[in-house]
């Protein structure tokens, strides 16, 4: 039985998806607000829990011998950082409890790092926290996701700029379609395990971009030219607030940009790296 937490995520969702198509019995663990019809007819057990609540994540996972893992983010939290660390309490305090043979937790590229990455610095946080649950244990570093650029293709097509935090555009960054990173967890909890220590992959696509071919992406897609412009540093935060960000979340952010900036956001030295399949292009078509 193969849990899957943040079940209605894009990748929570492909994980899903590849794990039924092998006739593999998946419990799919959503809020109780959440539309689950599409997850029932795929066939999955649902399971109601408020990742605050620990009693009810521990017996939405109880019972699974694979877990997949993810922080969900609230970005309009009072405390975006408090919050997610509180919540990666209760499933650690969970998985401890209901002992799953294996764990796979969604992390980001730079969680090695130990300061000066934002947001980063939580699922650093997280990773340090489910060192300490038994079991066989899996970061999916992720790098950022392509998806994230549907958010600003609306404006870009009504202004023809598209705002950067990455500096300079032309700095090539990892990135990886969210349904990809899904299909890549999936091939990772069904691996035999390669030791007692955790095994920490690095997820991204078959190839880096920049800013630069994001909006010549988005020029093709659109059909009108696109211009990528830096967008300078004390516009961020309120860019994002106007964004609908709370100020917390919006900080955050703004340091993970200072860092990937300098460089801190990437493949650990030496670390093990999957690629995904699924070109820019592909996953922003459908938001054109």
């Amino acid at each position: 039985m193969y849990a899957i937490l943040g079940a209605n995520g894009k990748a929570g969702r492909a994980a899903i998806e590849k794990l039924r198509a092998q006739g593999a019995s998946v419990r799919a663990v959503v809020r109780e607000s959440s539309n689950t019809a599409d997850l029932e007819a795929m066939g999955c057990q649902i399971a109601f829990a408020d990742l605050h609540d620990a009693d009810a994540t521990r017996k939405a996972i109880d019972g699974a011998t694979a877990v997949q893992v993810i922080c969900p983010v609230n970005p309009r939290a009072k405390d975006a950082a408090t919050e997610m660390k509180n919540i990666i309490d209760v499933i650690a305090g969970a998985l401890t409890a209901t002992r799953p043979e294996r764990i796979l937790a969604i992390s980001d590229y730079g969680a090695q790092v130990t300061s000066g990455t934002g947001v980063t610095m939580i699922f650093h946080y997280m990773e340090e926290r489910l060192r300490t649950v038994p079991g066989t244990l899996i970061f999916l570093r992720s790098a950022e996701h392509m998806q994230n650029w549907g958010r600003v293709i609306k404006p870009a097509a009504e202004t023809g700029l598209l705002p950067s935090f990455h500096h300079p555009v032309s700095k090539i960054f990892p990135t990886i379609s969210a349904p990809d990173l899904g299909g890549i967890a999936v091939e990772l909890l069904q691996q035999k395990p390669a030791g007692s220590r955790p095994q920490i992959v690095h997820a991204e696509g078959p190839r880096r971009y920049s800013a630069l071919d994001v909006a010549a992406t988005l020029s093709e897609i659109l059909g009108r030219q696109i211009v990528a412009k830096e967008l300078p540093e004390e516009n961020w935060v309120p860019a994002l607030i106007r964004g609908g960000a709370g100020e917390s979340y919006a900080e955050l952010i703004r340091e993970l940009f200072v860092g990937h900036n300098a460089g801190l956001i990437d493949v650990e030295p030496g670390g093990e790296v999957c690629l995904g399949t699924t070109e820019l292009r592909e996953a922003l078509k459908f938001f054109g």
